[in-house]
């Protein structure tokens, strides 16, 4: 019950229709990398210019989004993400348009990478916007509220990542891999733009009457950690794509490669929403060490895995471990980190994520060449090692760092004593 009253209140601080919009305004990214693999892969013939341009998509919008986020810190977000979300949305359309030519692929990757370039960080930035959102709630209610919404932010961005490929698959089966492009152009033009525009954009505005000490090197050096963190999480998501594709397809049935990743999101869409009935004594530095040692515990399975079935139930598992960990290193870089700065560092840690996808499936294509689905998911349990390696040697700064900086709205810890 604590946990629905929780969530209630959240819906009451920023209602319904935000939810709603800024959910259906992050599906076109989740959407655009497998869209864009499909679409070039039918339109060249070619699996591997399909891979290239949707590779080129994912790494740009990764290195443009902290640039895009840095600049939404200054200017604020309504400008930045309407601009993004109608450059993002003609773009998309100039992929298709183009993919009905007889364009080469190099130039059709030109074009993925503009569409990843202007592509808006939504869920990122939406976390951005809960802190002020939260601002009349009082110091510890503010806290419980904020620690709320990103239970729920981590959530909403791993359902977006197991509805966007399946609305995709649904699109390619009723039309055409165009059409499901088009869809999410179109999507992005409205919700995008509506994110934008809503009236939360506007508590966004860079404070020029901050007097926090912006530039203290420990911050920095611990947001570099945490982004370090968060980029092992999509060496998860990457290398564990790629191993479930590889086992799939010698199994007779490589359609099943997208239910198997979507179970990976199930568990952690639901221990993401679950986060919120911890008790606040146990402290978020503490739950980033218990979290990191699961996703290598429950990861370890996956290199004694041979059937779809056994590897289903051990992704639902690993799942468990995934969403939180996720929730545990945004929350702690949202405490540590000024308001004016936020945007950037939480655009930062997404591009990271982007990072260790690509990673983790290169990596991972590359080891189940040579061995199969094995190999593949043994980047998958490397990344549970580097994960909890780092959660353990940086326990105890970020709590010293978190209990330093008294940053407003998020100085009083209900978690980080």
């Amino acid at each position: 019950m604590s946990s629905l009253r929780a969530y209630r209140r959240l819906l009451e601080v920023a209602g319904p229709l935000y939810v709603l919009v800024a959910f259906l305004g992050r599906l076109p990214l989740a959407m655009s990398q497998i869209g864009t693999l499909v679409l070039v892969s039918e339109a060249t013939g070619s699996y591997g210019a399909g891979g290239a341009c949707a590779g080129v998509l994912a790494v740009a919008n990764a290195v443009a989004g902290p640039l895009w986020g840095a600049l939404a810190d200054r200017a604020g977000q309504r400008v930045v993400v309407l601009g993004q979300s109608l450059a993002g949305g003609v773009a998309l359309f100039a992929l298709v348009g183009l993919a009905q030519t007889d364009a080469t692929w190099p130039l059709l990757a030109v074009v993925a990478g503009v569409a990843g370039i202007a592509l808006p960080q939504v869920g990122p930035l939406a976390r951005v916007r809960w802190r002020p959102m939260a601002a009349d709630a009082g110091a510890a209610h503010q806290r419980r509220l904020v620690d709320t919404a990103f239970s729920y932010e981590g959530a909403a961005d791993e359902a977006s990542f197991v509805l966007g490929p399946a609305i995709v698959g649904g699109a390619i089966a009723v039309a055409s891999p165009a059409a499901a492009l088009v869809f999410a152009g179109v999507l992005l033009a409205v919700f995008g733009s509506w994110f934008a525009l809503h009236r939360s954009a506007e508590l966004t505005r860079r404070d020029t009457s901050a007097t926090l000490d912006t530039a203290h090197t420990p911050v920095s050096s611990i947001i570099i950690v945490l982004a370090i963190m968060q980029l092992t999480v999509g060496t998860v998501f990457g290398s564990v794509q790629t191993g479930s594709s590889v086992l799939a397809t010698s199994a007779g049935m490589p359609g099943l490669t997208g239910i198997m990743h979507a179970l990976l999101g199930v568990g952690s869409v639901t221990l993401a929403l679950a986060i919120v009935v911890l008790p606040e004594s146990f402290g978020y530095e503490q739950r980033l060490r218990v979290f990191a040692c699961a996703l290598l515990v429950l990861s370890l399975p996956l290199l004694f895995v041979d059937t779809l079935g056994t590897a289903a139930i051990t992704l639902l598992v690993l799942g468990c471990a995934v969403g939180p960990y996720m929730i545990c290193v945004f929350t702690m870089a949202e405490r540590i980190t000024p308001q004016r700065r936020l945007g950037a560092v939480m655009t930062v840690l997404a591009g990271a994520t982007g990072l260790g996808y690509a990673i983790g499936s290169s990596l991972g294509g590359r080891l189940a060449d040579w061995g199969g689905h094995t190999p593949a998911y043994a980047v998958t349990v490397g990344a549970g090692v580097v994960a909890t390696a780092l959660a353990l040697a940086a326990g105890r700064p970020l709590r010293v760092e978190q209990q330093r900086r008294r940053v407003p709205a998020s100085a009083t810890s209900g978690g980080s004593s």
